[in-house]
């Protein structure tokens, strides 16, 4: 007769997996993360792989490490996709709205339904994926503006990216970086937006994006974005990793069903910078005729 798995060795199992994917999902490495909330790099990675029964006090630093919510890290049942954008979206909400909400979940009401704005063309994806570069060459083409929103939060807030991380932590720049969104969003202007890699952690932010813009994946071979982001000189949040790429290939897997939410894919492995480009430009052709016709844009030619 086969024995029942035991039901605290699948908790701690989800549990480790959670924080595993969470951790991805901000791009931080197991080391990173050991730093930041003053846990040893062995004790998480016993957690990760499901042996560490920890505390919850110990979770709890974890969690705020990662500006995660510690809910979000306890295996509790399968949750609707859009339950973290729902939950926020709460948080934030007046006790009239929560009312409200609660009108309409009951089925007593029903929301006014309201066209968002046609903001542009987002670019979502890794370090390293070619957004800055393609956007910029989309951009001139179709004669909107370019906006990296990192650069737009450090014009905003008057301090670099990694600033605001080492003073705010994950939280503080998560924040920053809806606020600067939604700046960018009042100025009733079309652009074309490279978004941070790890935009997608964030449901609300990633929530209008995807409801702003006309979403476009970036892609690249791990290999490729390794590659690039060398070039750059810039290996955050990876500096002085030894195991780089499998910290790499892990964010890639975590947020892949994120990335996957946008209206479109661009695949740039192994393209030159013009065929990609070309490729870019050919995703977004069929958007650009149907949002002229809704919004009563002029049609660009590309």
């Amino acid at each position: 007769m086969a024995e029942k798995p035991d039901p605290e060795t699948g908790f701690l199992e989800q549990l480790g997996q959670r924080v595993r994917t969470t951790r991805a999902l901000r791009g931080m490495s197991r080391k990173v993360l050991a730093k930041v909330s003053g846990i040893s790099e062995r004790y998480i990675a016993q957690l990760e792989s499901g042996k560490g029964n920890v505390s919850i006090v110990l979770l709890r630093r974890v969690s705020q490490a990662m500006g995660a919510h510690i809910e979000d890290l306890i295996p509790d049942g399968e949750t609707a996709p859009d339950w973290a954008v729902i939950r926020d979206l709460m948080r934030k909400a007046t006790p009239a709205q929560i009312a409200q909400a609660k009108d309409v979940l009951a089925g007593h009401g029903a929301s006014a339904h309201r066209q968002p704005s046609f903001a542009g063309i987002a670019l979502i994806g890794l370090r390293g994926a070619g957004k800055t570069t393609l956007g910029r060459i989309l951009a001139k083409k179709l004669g909107w503006s370019f906006v990296e929103l990192n650069k737009e939060i450090e014009t905003q807030n008057g301090l670099s990216v990694a600033e605001i991380i080492a003073l705010y932590g994950q939280e503080g720049f998560r924040r920053m970086e809806q606020a600067a969104l939604k700046q960018l969003l009042a100025r009733k202007e079309l652009m074309v937006l490279a978004t941070g890699g790890g935009i997608v952690s964030e449901p609300l932010t990633f929530d209008l994006i995807l409801s702003s813009f006309y979403t476009i994946w970036i892609k690249a071979d791990p290999e490729e974005h390794m590659m690039r982001v060398r070039k750059q000189g810039d290996l955050r949040p990876m500096a002085d990793d030894r195991s780089a790429m499998a910290e790499l290939r892990n964010i890639l897997v975590s947020r892949e069903p994120l990335y996957s939410r946008a209206a479109a894919v661009v695949d740039t492995a192994g393209l030159s910078v013009d065929a990609a480009a070309a490729r870019l430009v050919d995703s977004i052709r069929p958007v650009l005729q149907n949002e002229a016709r809704s919004f009563g844009l002029r049609t660009v030619a590309v």
